[in-house]
């Protein structure tokens, strides 16, 4: 499991939330993540086989699609309201999004997104985790362990002359 895709998450997570009236609640929730994060640094047996692999798969001469398979967990008691799928600025073929596909612990896919890649090669998905009904109830979108599944075009390392 990639520790520091899950502390940027938290942290994004963190910095889109309400804004607290005091700096003591921010503080507070802060320290919450750390901790929780603190925990996730000593896996049980069955989290740490869990890994992000990727994989390359050429198309033709010019251009591969990478495949890059990661778990997110979302806490039963999260009351943050989004979650952020990102990657840093790397290679890429222009005109070719990255599609992102979630998938529960029943390998249902649940939920799939098309993003644009930056000009840098970067990307970023914003999603809502939970929200507010009408009745003012916390609607869950995402809870527990899910696959995510990461598909972008970029191109080959080695091109035929």
């Amino acid at each position: 499991m990639n520790y520091h895709k899950m502390i940027k998450f938290a942290i994004n997570l963190l910095n889109n939330h309400k804004k607290a009236s005091h700096m003591k609640t921010k503080t507070s929730i802060v320290l919450a993540i750390i901790a929780s994060f603190a925990v996730l640094m000593f896996p049980s047996e069955a989290i740490a086989e869990n890994s992000e692999t990727t994989t390359i798969t050429p198309i033709n001469e010019e251009i591969s699609l990478q495949r890059t398979v990661t778990t997110m967990i979302v806490p039963e008691g999260n009351t943050l309201p989004w979650g952020f799928v990102t990657g840093s600025a790397s290679e890429y073929v222009e005109r070719h999004p990255v599609i992102i596909q979630f998938f529960d612990e029943a390998n249902d896919l649940v939920h799939v997104a098309q993003v644009d890649v930056k000009g840098d090669g970067s990307y970023e998905y914003k999603f809502r985790v939970t929200s507010i009904d009408e009745n003012g109830d916390m609607e869950k979108a995402f809870e527990g362990e899910y696959t995510v599944m990461i598909y972008r075009v970029i191109p080959n390392s080695n091109q035929l002359v």
